[in-house]
C-alpha cells in the first residue's frame, strides 16, 4: 500500500465522521444518502435524509409513492431533478427484482453516474471501484500538484486513473474500498476544503506538492465554460374568499413538477407589491421576482393550467424554494 494511501486510511479511523448511512451496508440507504448528499451539505441533507427513511423505509415503499409526494419531501433541498430521478430509480430497482451489484449496472440507474455508482457498490457490495468527486478532485490535484483542468476529458481521465490506483490492493477483503473511499471524502470535506484548508495540521502536509510549492489556493484547476443568465418573474398571490390559484411548472423548464402563484407579465390594477427583486441563485442561472397580493371578491380568469386551492393547504404542495422565500412575505 503505497504512502498517501496508508496515512489517509490511518487519518480517517482517528477523525472519520460518524454518518448513520455508514452504520449499514443497507444499499438503499447508502444510496439515498448518495443522492442527497450530490448538491447538498451533510448537515442540511442528513435530516432530509432521515425523513426519507422513516417515510419510505424500503425502496418498494419509495416506488410506491407519487412524484407529488416526494417532491414535497424534497422541498427546500434544490436541483429537483434528483428527485424525480430518485423515484424513477426506485422504479427501475422494483421492476429489476432488487439492486443491481455490478458498477455497470448501478450506473444504469437514472440519476446515478460514475461517482454515486462507485459510491454505492464499494460500500454496499465491497467493490473494488474509487470514487472521484469534488473532494477528490481537490485533494488529489493539490497533494500530487495536478494542474489538469479538472472539467476536461482529460482531466477527469487522469484523474480517475490516479484514484483507482491508490485504491488499496484486494479491496474487496473487510470493506477496505469502503474505507478508503469514505476516508478520501472525508478529508477533502474537513481537512483540504475549498477554502481555508487546514494545511499546518494536516497529515499529508510533507508529502503535499501544492503545500510545498504554495500552489494550495490555484488547485484544481477548472476551465470556466459556463456563462451565468438572469430570469425575471412576476408573481401574483390571489387572496379570494380564503382561496388562491396555482399551477405546475412544466416539463423542460427549472423546477418542473412543482407549483407556484400565478406567473405573469403585468400585475393587475390593485395587486400590492409585498417584495421587488427577490434574489436567488441557482448554479447556471440568477433569478429575481417581484411578489404581488391581489386581494380580490371575484375570482379573475387565469390560464387554464391553473387551479384554486385552499390558502392553509399550500404547504401540502411541493414548490420551489424561491417560492418559499416570497410567501413568507404574506406573514
Amino acid at each position: 500500500m503505497n504512502d498517501f494511501t496508508t496515512a489517509l486510511l490511518h487519518w480517517f479511523r482517528e477523525n472519520g465522521r460518524e454518518l448513520p448511512w455508514r452504520q449499514t451496508r443497507d444499499p438503499y440507504a447508502i444510496w439515498l444518502s448518495e443522492i442527497i448528499l450530490q448538491q447538498t451539505q451533510v448537515k442540511q441533507g442528513w435530516a432530509y435524509w432521515e425523513r426519507f427513511m422513516r417515510r419510505w423505509p424500503t425502496v418498494a415503499d419509495l416506488a410506491a409513492a407519487t412524484e407529488d409526494e416526494v417532491l414535497r419531501e424534497w422541498q427546500g433541498l434544490g436541483y429537483y431533478s434528483r428527485a424525480r430521478n430518485l423515484l424513477a430509480a426506485a422504479h427501475q430497482i422494483v421492476a429489476d427484482g432488487g439492486f443491481p451489484t455490478t458498477f455497470a449496472r448501478l450506473k444504469a440507474l437514472k440519476g446515478v453516474g460514475d461517482y454515486t455508482a462507485a459510491a454505492i457498490g464499494s460500500i454496499a457490495f465491497d467493490l473494488p471501484v474509487a470514487v472521484v468527486d469534488g473532494n477528490v478532485y481537490r485533494v488529489l490535484s493539490r497533494h500530487f500538484g495536478i494542474a489538469t483542468p479538472i472539467n476536461t476529458t482529460e482531466g477527469k481521465k487522469e484523474f480517475a486513473t490516479l484514484a483507482q490506483a491508490l485504491l488499496p490492493e484486494r479491496p474487496q477483503c473487510n470493506g477496505v474500498a469502503a474505507t478508503y473511499n469514505q476516508a478520501i471524502m472525508d478529508f477533502g470535506a474537513t481537512v483540504c476544503t475549498p477554502q481555508s484548508p487546514h494545511c499546518e495540521t494536516c497529515p499529508l502536509m510533507e508529502s503535499c506538492v501544492a503545500f510545498r510549492e504554495s500552489r494550495v489556493a490555484a488547485l484544481p484547476v477548472k476551465l470556466k465554460t459556463l456563462k451565468v443568465k438572469e430570469r425575471h418573474f412576476t408573481y401574483i398571490y390571489i387572496r379570494c374568499k380564503g382561496m388562491t390559484a396555482i399551477h405546475r411548472r412544466p416539463v423542460g423548464d427549472i423546477w418542473q413538477g412543482l407549483y407556484e402563484p400565478w406567473l405573469t407579465t403585468e400585475p393587475p390594477c390593485g395587486a400590492i407589491l409585498l417584495r421587488r427583486n427577490q434574489k436567488h441563485v441557482l448554479t447556471h442561472r440568477v433569478l429575481f421576482a417581484d411578489f404581488y397580493l391581489w386581494e380580490t371578491d371575484e375570482r379573475p380568469p387565469l390560464p387554464a393550467d391553473y387551479f384554486w386551492i385552499r390558502e392553509q393547504d399550500i404547504e401540502q404542495y411541493g414548490v420551489p424554494r424561491l417560492i418559499e422565500l416570497l410567501l413568507e412575505q404574506l406573514k
